[in-house]
Formats: C-alpha cells, sequence, structure tokens
C-alpha cells in the first residue's frame, strides 16, 4: 500500500509539473499561463485569471501536488444538510515566504495566499502588499453583476459589457471618467459559449469569497476594462495580506452548468467548521414579519399582538418585534405595555419572539433604536444576557458599514456572544455570506438582497421584481442564505405585479434559515385553506436541493425536499406567458397538490395523481407541487 502511496503522489507530481492539474473527476482543469491560470471545463477554457500573486511577487514557481481532500459535515439549515466534496490540492511559491494553495472541486476551484512551509508563525509576509489576483471577463460575455453597495442591495442585470453607468444612489463614486461604474460585489455569475458542455448546455463560472476571519477584511472587484482584480477593503483599521491567520481568504469560482453552479455548497466547503458545540438549540424556521406593512408598528403592542396572534394562527415558529420596539412604552395606546410583555404575550401564545438591534456602526444619525447596545463587550454581554433571561429567541441586527475589517470583526464579536446566549442571528444592511453559515450555524440568514421591503421605498421594484426574482436563485442565493422577505399578497406603499402563485413560489425558491413572510396578517388569514396550512408547513431548511431548469432573469424551477416531502417551486421571469417544461423533474411522488394561477391570476389549487410535464405560466407567474416519495 505504501508503494501505491508514494507512486500516486509522484505521478500528481509530475501531473502538476507539467503545467495542468485536474480535479478529481477530471472534468475542470487548470493551467498555468504565463503569470497566472486558466480554467477548463470538459477541456475547453472557460476563465483566464492573468494575474496571480502580489504586486510585490508573483507565483515564482510550479504547482505541485499537496494532498486529497475530502470533507463531510452536516449544516442546520441551507440547499443541503448533509454535505460532503473532495477536491485535489495544489501549492506554489509565491515569493520567498509565501504559496499560493489551489483546491480542485468537481465543481469549481478555491484559493488562498499562505506563509510557506516553516514560515507559518508569520503573522504577515515581508515584501508583500497589492494582490494581484485578476479575472478576464471578456468584452461580449454575458454576465449577471451587481454594483457594489455596502448592504448588497442592488440588481444582477444581464448584459455583455463592463461598460455599465455607476448608479449615484449607492456607487456613483466608483467610477471611470466615462461615468462607468468600477466596482463590483460578489457573486458575479459569467457564461461560456454552450459548445463548452456535453448536451449543448452552457458553462457558467460564478466568482466570490469564502472563510473571512477575524482581522480580515472582505474583497470584492474593481476593473479596468476586461481586467476585473479582487481588492481587499482598505478602509481603516488596515488588513495585513495574512491578517494574523498566516492566509488569507479563499477566493472560489464555482464552474460547471447551471445544475453544478445552483447545487454547490463550495462556499460552505471551504470554510471552518462549527465553532458551536451543542447546536441543539438552533432551529430554522418561518417568521412573521411586521415591518413590510408597517415601518414603525413594533413600537406599537397591539400590532405586535396581531403578527402573533397570526403566526400562532398558521402555526409558524416565530414572530420578529422589528426596530423602535424600546419606544413602545411611550406610546400612550399602549397603556405602559413594554417590550417584555411583547415577549411574554408571544411565548404564551406558543411563538418564539426576535427582536431588532441597530448595530451602530453603519446608520446612525436619524436611523431607528434601539443604539449603541451591543458595541462594547460588556454592554453586548449585559444584553445578550437579557434577551435569553426573557425568552427571546434571535436577533436581527441592522445597518452595518460594508466589508471593512471592523465590520467582519463586529460581526464574528456579535454571533460568538449571541451563541453563548442561545439566540439566533440574522444580519441586515450587511455584507453577503461567505461561509459563515457553517462556522457559526446560529447565522441563518443574511440580508444583503435587494428584496421586498424595497416595495416600501422606491416604485422601482414593480417592473423589476419578476425578473430579479428569477436570476437570484442564479447569483446571490447560491453562496448562501438570503433574507428577501418572500411572499406578498397583497401591497405595500407600492404595488408588486406578480402573481399570487410566483409570490407562493419564492418562498420555496429563496433559501433563508429564517425565512420572513412579509404580508400583513388580514392578507395570509384570507387566503384559501391549503395555501395557509401550506406556509404553517413550510421547511425553512432542505435536506436536498436539484436545479430542475431555467435561465437567469427568464425563468427558474428547484426542487427542495424535507423529509419525505418534496416542493418542487418555478417562477416565469418574463412579461410574456411562458410553458415551463417539467420532464427534467423525474420524481417519484404519490398524490400530488399542485398550487398555481388561473387565466385571471386567482388562485387554482388542485390535487395531481401524476406530476405535469409541464406548466403553463402567465406573465410574472409562478407554481408550487407539493408531494410525497
Amino acid at each position: 500500500m505504501r508503494i501505491i502511496s508514494v507512486l500516486v503522489l509522484f505521478c500528481a507530481s509530475l501531473w502538476a509539473s507539467a503545467g495542468e492539474v485536474k480535479s478529481p473527476n477530471g472534468k475542470l482543469s487548470l493551467t498555468e499561463q504565463g503569470a497566472g491560470w486558466a480554467v477548463s471545463y470538459n477541456g475547453q477554457t472557460v476563465m483566464e485569471l492573468p494575474a496571480i500573486g502580489f504586486e510585490s511577487t508573483g507565483v515564482s514557481g510550479k504547482l505541485r501536488f499537496l494532498r486529497e481532500v475530502k470533507d463531510d459535515y452536516q449544516m442546520i439549515a441551507g440547499k443541503r444538510l448533509h454535505c460532503t466534496n473532495e477536491a485535489n490540492e495544489y501549492a506554489a511559491p509565491v515569493g520567498q515566504e509565501g504559496r499560493v494553495v489551489v483546491r480542485l472541486y468537481n465543481d469549481g476551484i478555491a484559493f488562498r495566499y499562505e506563509a510557506a512551509p516553516g514560515k507559518s508563525g508569520k503573522t504577515r509576509i515581508s515584501g508583500i502588499s497589492g494582490e494581484l489576483t485578476t479575472f478576464r471577463i471578456p468584452e461580449g460575455t454575458h454576465r449577471w453583476m451587481q454594483q457594489w453597495c455596502d448592504g448588497y442591495e442592488g440588481f444582477f442585470p444581464l448584459s455583455t459589457t463592463a461598460k455599465q453607468k455607476a448608479i449615484p444612489s449607492f456607487s456613483g463614486q466608483y467610477k471611470d471618467v466615462e461615468g462607468n461604474n468600477v466596482r463590483w460585489g460578489y457573486p458575479a455569475l459569467i457564461e461560456v459559449a454552450p459548445t463548452h458542455s456535453e448536451g449543448g448546455q452552457s458553462v457558467f463560472a460564478l466568482i466570490s469569497e469564502a472563510n473571512i476571519e477575524k482581522g480580515q477584511s472582505a474583497s470584492c472587484l474593481y476593473n479596468d476594462g476586461e481586467l476585473f482584480r479582487v481588492v481587499q477593503d482598505k478602509k481603516e483599521p488596515a488588513t495585513e495580506a495574512m491578517a494574523g491567520h498566516g492566509h488569507t481568504s479563499w477566493r472560489v469560482v464555482i464552474v460547471g452548468t447551471l445544475k453544478d453552479v445552483v447545487e454547490s455548497t463550495l462556499v460552505t466547503d471551504v470554510s471552518e467548521p462549527s465553532k458551536i458545540d451543542d447546536t441543539s438549540w438552533i432551529h430554522p424556521g418561518v417568521v412573521s414579519w411586521v415591518y413590510w406593512a408597517y415601518n414603525h408598528g413594533s413600537n406599537d403592542y397591539s400590532i405586535i399582538k396581531k403578527y402573533t396572534d397570526m403566526a400562532a394562527t398558521l402555526k409558524l415558529p416565530y414572530v420578529l418585534i422589528d426596530a423602535e420596539w424600546d419606544q413602545m412604552d411611550q406610546l400612550t395606546s399602549n397603556e405602559g405595555k413594554t417590550i417584555e410583555d411583547a415577549v411574554s404575550y408571544a411565548l404564551s401564545k406558543g411563538v418564539k419572539p426576535m427582536i431588532w438591534y441597530n448595530s451602530s456602526v453603519g446608520w446612525v444619525d436619524g436611523a431607528p433604536t434601539p443604539k449603541f447596545r451591543l458595541n462594547k463587550p460588556e454592554d453586548r454581554e449585559k444584553e445578550f444576557t437579557w434577551c435569553e433571561k426573557i425568552g427571546v429567541a434571535g436577533v436581527k441586527i441592522d445597518f452595518f458599514s460594508g466589508d471593512t475589517q471592523l465590520n467582519m470583526d463586529f460581526c464574528q464579536d456579535l454571533l460568538e456572544c449571541a451563541a453563548r446566549h442561545h439566540l439566533l442571528v440574522n444580519f441586515h444592511g450587511a455584507t453577503i455570506p461567505r461561509g459563515w453559515q457553517r462556522t457559526w450555524p446560529n447565522l441563518l440568514s443574511t440580508e444583503g438582497v435587494y428584496g421586498a421591503e424595497w416595495y416600501n421605498n422606491v416604485p422601482t421594484f414593480t417592473d423589476k421584481a419578476a425578473c430579479h426574482n428569477a436570476t437570484l436563485p442564479f447569483t446571490r442565493n447560491v453562496i448562501g442564505p438570503m433574507d428577501y422577505t418572500p411572499c406578498a399578497f397583497s401591497d405595500s406603499q407600492h404595488p408588486h405585479i406578480t402573481t399570487r402563485a410566483h409570490e407562493l413560489a419564492l418562498t420555496v425558491l429563496f433559501e433563508s434559515g429564517l425565512q420572513h413572510l412579509a404580508d400583513r396578517p388580514e392578507s395570509f388569514l384570507s387566503q384559501p385553506q391549503e395555501v395557509q396550512q401550506f406556509l404553517g408547513q413550510l421547511p425553512a431548511a432542505w435536506d436536498e436541493t436539484r436545479f430542475i431548469d431555467g435561465y437567469p432573469g427568464e425563468y427558474v424551477v428547484l426542487a427542495r425536499r424535507s423529509g419525505n416531502t418534496w416542493y418542487v417551486a418555478g417562477i416565469n421571469g418574463t412579461d410574456e406567458a411562458k410553458t415551463i417544461n417539467l420532464q427534467a423533474l423525474a420524481l417519484q411522488t404519490s398524490r400530488s397538490k399542485l398550487f398555481a394561477d388561473d387565466k385571471e391570476g386567482n388562485w387554482s389549487i388542485i390535487s395531481v395523481k401524476d406530476l405535469p410535464s409541464s406548466i403553463k405560466c402567465l406573465p410574472r407567474g409562478g407554481f408550487v407541487i407539493v408531494g410525497n416519495k
């Protein structure tokens, strides 16, 4: 056995020396190309990285085989609870004291910069400054990319050029002389020509980042024409390349068909295992949510009671008491009732309450309260101790200020303290997930998305929502939980023109360990009994997720399994009627229930013995099928 093992290592080393390394299944390969790499899928180049290394020193040697990586772990929430993966790991020197380590998985690549062997005690590497990592995205290539803003609340429009006018409201300062945006947030989805895959399917690459640790800032992409460079956030306090850990975070590129991209768990695969020993208290679930209908309703005891009663009626496990709950006793109509009374009422109804906090590092002046209760360790400890004592199940923390080291450290401090006090966490106004959902599984959701609350703010979302909704399963939601706050049958300040079945489908299509339902109680409780029962039984964690069909911005169909029950959801993202083919579904279920739109846009709810081979969707329509194996 030892002889065989030595031969394997020797052959792998020769393989790497020849300039090409491969994934375990051989479909994905990486070739050294000048100062960088080329990534290929089934022998066709799908992504070029023309520069690897740092400004002071690039890669200074060949990639050599290090080891086989195999991982098997459990998640508490996400697109898949039981995750397995394998990769071939290689390394190449970067200067005298560093190296780049790259893993080739079957569904993508991940790489990071590390201190070289023997230098592992170093917190920084001498002479290193300015990461060079660069991706080439040729003009003419289909891409879905979001202009960077600190809350990652933007659209992913289909484009074939990097020349997109900077949006003044949040990224207008990041522009070239012609006014085009130059700073881009993760994830970035790129399509490759259809001939590059078996069956004529396109190959896609989704660029992101994973495993931010203490002392590190997050990164984003800055472009100069076709070249998109990874840049760490440079705001104070300054971040060192190795950030005290002897390595950077992982740069991640998921590669393959849309099925490969949507089903991938690569972001959590390369993230640190759970830091919480006992996770028995962490329970994903559906939440009744006041803000969409009542922006300032959480200071009103009677409104909180309404949402609590709705949760109890629908058998939802949670109710969120949003901003300004600390002002409850100031309203004369509340007759002296306080947040503790609201929490006690929820618990008496069998509903677990969650409460909102301002992070007080982003929007502070003029922002809602409570503020400055979590910033100092001693204050945070006192507040979370109180939450645990009175029966609060979790906290929603809002208004961070981007990708800085300050924010990254603060988020991890919050997660650690919350875990000590058995509190679930939902980050809002915050950066996107980068794998913390594995490391700190009490983080059940993160906003980082242009979601349904925008119906409150501006009229823009009304016409864009359907296309945006059909893009998110291929972009933002791939990398982690997404608190979009779906499912509105009535209107907020600005109307929605998606259908009822489209809205219901979002509760399945959008993965979030805390699934906040946006609509008001009277709307939910006026829906057919079958819809109410659906919401009361809706899972917020999935044993399995399968991509069935779709194309970003046009339509999408996913199948998710919880126990023995399959939920199949699809939406039409266009303004034209569309017939969605379900022949690829290939599920064996007993009698199922189909939620769809009739011709007038009203509910059509029927039981079906066999799953349909296709469904006709209205413009901006949708459907859900629920059936047991």
